[in-house]
Order: C-alpha cells, then sequence, then structure tokens
C-alpha cells in the first residue's frame, strides 16, 4: 500500500492524464484517460473527483470498448426479457427505459441495443455525460454545461437533425 504522502502527487498526475485542473478541488471533475495496450487494443477509464472534508477523492472506472460489442446473447437476460427487449427495439416508435445502480450493465444495454439499430439508413444520436465507449457511424454529443450544452440543448438540437433514433 502506497504511503498517504503520495497522495496528492498521484491525485496530480491522474488528473493531468484525465486533462483536468489540478489546481480545482473545490468542485467535482469528470475526465478520461485513454490507455493504449496495443495498436489495436485500448481501454478507457473515466475520472471523477469529489471534494470531501478529508480531501478530494479520485475514483477511475474501467470502461472496456470491446465490451460495447457484445450481442444481445451475452447480457446476462432470461429470455423472456431478451425477447421484450429486442421487440421493443423493433417498434416504429416509443421509448426503452434502462434503469439500475452503477455497474449493473445499463450501458453496455444501451450500447448493445444501439448496435443492433445502427444502420446506414438510421440516424442514431446520443447526448451523454460523457460518452463511454465511442460508436462509429452514431451521433454521440458530449454535454457540456460550461458551454451551454446541456441535456435539453442537445434534445433541441438532435430534433433539427431528423433523428430515427434518440438515446439520453
Amino acid at each position: 500500500r502506497p504511503s498517504i504522502k503520495l497522495a496528492p502527487k498521484i491525485s496530480a498526475r491522474v488528473k493531468i492524464m484525465a486533462q483536468l485542473d489540478i489546481s480545482e478541488r473545490r468542485v467535482p471533475q469528470d475526465g478520461r484517460i485513454k490507455l493504449k495496450l496495443s495498436k489495436t487494443k485500448a481501454i478507457d477509464f473515466r475520472v471523477n473527483t469529489l471534494p470531501t472534508l478529508w480531501g478530494e477523492k479520485i475514483v477511475l472506472r474501467i470502461l472496456d470498448p470491446s465490451q460495447a460489442q457484445l450481442g444481445i446473447d451475452v447480457l446476462g437476460y432470461e429470455e423472456d426479457q431478451k425477447e421484450m427487449y429486442l421487440e421493443a427495439l423493433e417498434q416504429p416508435q416509443g421509448m426503452i427505459l434502462v434503469t439500475g445502480p452503477t455497474g449493473s450493465g445499463k450501458t453496455v444495454s444501451l450500447y448493445t441495443g444501439l448496435n443492433i439499430l445502427n444502420t446506414t439508413e438510421r440516424n442514431i444520436s446520443t447526448a451523454e455525460d460523457p460518452a463511454e465507449i465511442n460508436l462509429e457511424g452514431i451521433n454521440q454529443v458530449n454535454v457540456n454545461t460550461k458551454v451551454g450544452l446541456g441535456f435539453a440543448e442537445a434534445l433541441r438540437a438532435f430534433l433539427r437533425q431528423d433523428p430515427d433514433v434518440i438515446m439520453v
């Protein structure tokens, strides 16, 4: 276990790698780090900082882009759940809500559904905070309230883009 004296140095290094403001410790910050393992394999880390009474807390969440390519059969759904999800995806209109606690598979379930729907004929747009995995052929937008691009602004813009599918 590293010495607690290293915490400020480790914190600063992680924040630099995630392109965060190393001097800002009063407000939460979000960023990402991309770690290239080889020419064809990379893993993203989502970085979140939180000011606490005891100092700054930093959490790194591992995001493996290959997980977004999982087929529906490996998501762990019961057969009837899988059928309901696929039937909902086939509907010409409607809304699908994917809910659950952190780490329960919401993102992978959503991205799997988007991959099923992703064809050259379909205009798919997402508003994310942040986009966890880059999906080719899908118009992914990272919301950024600091520059005036919140979820509401992204949705308003999407409606002017003639979308077939929107994910928020």
